[in-house]
């Protein structure tokens, strides 16, 4: 009976050892401060404010860069109807087209008072 006793009391041992009572988990304090946080919002928020700023630049530089290209194909047409058309004043201006012109209408050519067109 004495072995009995002596088990029992080691169980309750270690029962009261193994049931000790869960402690609350322990309140965590957060890492950041309340000042720091209120700091890495305002950092956040001007670093989304920049992102969409340089967003926003970037595309007026390519509307810009649109209309450039727009004008500067026009200048090139603008620039090929020009040399079309000296061609063409070159081509009216021979003295032998001008001859054929005077004679066709029945006029005497006077070559003192014929003058060449220059650019």
């Amino acid at each position: 009976m004495m072995s009995n006793l002596a088990r029992k009391l080691q169980q309750e041992q270690q029962q009261r050892t193994v049931q000790a009572p869960a402690k609350a988990p322990a309140k965590r304090n957060s890492i950041l401060t309340p000042g720091e946080k209120i700091l890495l919002f305002v950092f956040g928020a001007i670093v989304c404010f920049g992102a969409t700023f340089m967003v926003s630049k970037q595309a007026a530089i390519y509307e810009v860069n649109k209309e450039i290209q727009i004008i500067e194909g026009s200048i090139q047409e603008q620039q090929k109807v020009n040399s079309d058309l000296e061609i063409q004043i070159s081509e009216l201006s021979t003295y032998e087209r001008i001859k054929k012109v005077t004679e066709k209408l029945g006029l005497t050519l006077n070559e003192d008072n014929v003058k060449g067109v220059e650019n």
